[in-house]
Protein backbone atom coordinates (compact mmCIF):
# COMPACT_ATOMS: atom_id res chain seq x y z
CA UNK A 1 0.00 0.00 0.00
CA UNK A 2 1.20 3.35 -0.75
CA UNK A 3 2.02 6.17 1.83
CA UNK A 4 -1.03 8.43 0.74
CA UNK A 5 -3.64 5.44 0.67
CA UNK A 6 -2.34 4.36 4.08
CA UNK A 7 -3.08 8.12 5.11
CA UNK A 8 -6.19 8.35 3.40
CA UNK A 9 -6.96 5.06 5.03
CA UNK A 10 -6.13 6.25 8.50
CA UNK A 11 -8.17 9.77 8.15
CA UNK A 12 -11.11 7.49 7.30
CA UNK A 13 -11.47 5.22 9.98
CA UNK A 14 -10.49 7.98 12.42
CA UNK A 15 -13.26 9.68 10.90
CA UNK A 16 -15.48 6.70 11.56
CA UNK A 17 -14.17 5.91 15.14
CA UNK A 18 -14.92 9.96 16.08
CA UNK A 19 -18.53 9.44 14.56
CA UNK A 20 -19.02 6.32 16.49
CA UNK A 21 -18.24 7.41 19.59
CA UNK A 22 -20.53 10.36 20.08
CA UNK A 23 -19.46 10.95 23.68
CA UNK A 24 -16.76 11.72 23.26
CA UNK A 25 -15.18 15.44 22.14
CA UNK A 26 -11.93 16.09 20.20
CA UNK A 27 -9.42 17.62 21.99
CA UNK A 28 -9.04 21.19 21.92
CA UNK A 29 -6.19 23.80 21.76
CA UNK A 30 -5.58 26.82 23.77
CA UNK A 31 -3.04 29.42 24.63
CA UNK A 32 -1.92 31.15 27.45
CA UNK A 33 -0.14 34.37 26.78
CA UNK A 34 2.68 35.12 29.22
CA UNK A 35 3.43 38.84 29.17
CA UNK A 36 4.16 41.86 31.70
CA UNK A 37 5.35 39.20 34.07
CA UNK A 38 1.89 37.95 34.66
CA UNK A 39 0.30 34.75 32.80
CA UNK A 40 -2.32 35.50 30.68
CA UNK A 41 -6.29 34.40 31.60
CA UNK A 42 -6.93 30.82 31.57
CA UNK A 43 -9.23 28.83 29.73
CA UNK A 44 -12.32 27.65 30.62
CA UNK A 45 -14.09 24.06 30.29
CA UNK A 46 -10.92 22.64 29.70
CA UNK A 47 -10.46 18.62 29.46
CA UNK A 48 -8.08 15.83 29.94
CA UNK A 49 -6.80 15.45 26.51
CA UNK A 50 -6.66 19.28 25.71
CA UNK A 51 -3.41 21.22 24.81
CA UNK A 52 -2.01 24.51 26.21
CA UNK A 53 0.14 26.60 24.55
CA UNK A 54 2.45 28.52 27.03
CA UNK A 55 3.57 31.63 24.74
CA UNK A 56 6.27 33.62 26.81
CA UNK A 57 6.23 37.35 24.82
CA UNK A 58 8.20 38.59 27.86
CA UNK A 59 12.11 39.58 27.94
CA UNK A 60 12.89 36.66 30.44
CA UNK A 61 12.85 33.06 30.97
CA UNK A 62 9.45 31.77 32.52
CA UNK A 63 8.18 28.47 33.56
CA UNK A 64 4.78 27.14 34.41
CA UNK A 65 4.82 24.58 36.79
CA UNK A 66 2.42 22.82 38.79
CA UNK A 67 2.53 22.83 42.19
CA UNK A 68 2.17 18.92 43.08
CA UNK A 69 4.71 19.00 40.21
CA UNK A 70 2.69 16.89 37.74
CA UNK A 71 4.20 19.38 35.05
CA UNK A 72 6.94 21.81 34.26
CA UNK A 73 6.97 23.45 31.23
CA UNK A 74 10.22 26.00 30.14
CA UNK A 75 9.35 29.07 28.26
CA UNK A 76 12.42 30.87 27.07
CA UNK A 77 12.31 34.37 26.33
CA UNK A 78 9.91 35.15 23.56
CA UNK A 79 9.40 30.91 22.83
CA UNK A 80 6.64 28.87 24.22
CA UNK A 81 6.25 25.31 25.12
CA UNK A 82 3.09 22.72 25.02
CA UNK A 83 0.94 20.93 27.76
CA UNK A 84 -1.17 17.97 26.86
CA UNK A 85 -3.86 17.56 30.10
CA UNK A 86 -3.82 14.45 31.60
CA UNK A 87 -5.44 14.50 34.36
CA UNK A 88 -8.61 15.97 36.18
CA UNK A 89 -8.60 17.69 38.60
CA UNK A 90 -7.89 21.92 40.30
CA UNK A 91 -3.90 22.43 39.62
CA UNK A 92 -2.81 25.58 40.98
CA UNK A 93 0.83 26.54 38.91
CA UNK A 94 3.53 28.88 39.08
CA UNK A 95 6.82 30.13 37.11
CA UNK A 96 10.05 28.74 38.92
CA UNK A 97 12.15 32.08 38.41
CA UNK A 98 9.21 34.54 39.75
CA UNK A 99 7.05 32.71 42.29
CA UNK A 100 4.47 35.61 42.56
CA UNK A 101 3.16 34.37 38.75
CA UNK A 102 0.26 32.06 39.74
CA UNK A 103 -2.49 30.45 38.39
CA UNK A 104 -4.44 27.47 38.38
CA UNK A 105 -5.77 25.16 35.51
CA UNK A 106 -9.59 23.42 36.28
CA UNK A 107 -9.43 20.38 34.09
CA UNK A 108 -12.52 17.92 34.00
CA UNK A 109 -12.59 14.64 32.61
Amino acid sequence: MRIWQSLALGLALSAAMAGAMPGLAAAAQYTVVLDKMKFGPVPANLHVGDVIVWQNNDLFRHTATARDKSFDVDLPAHGQGTLTLTVAGTIPFFCKFHPGMTGQLVVSP
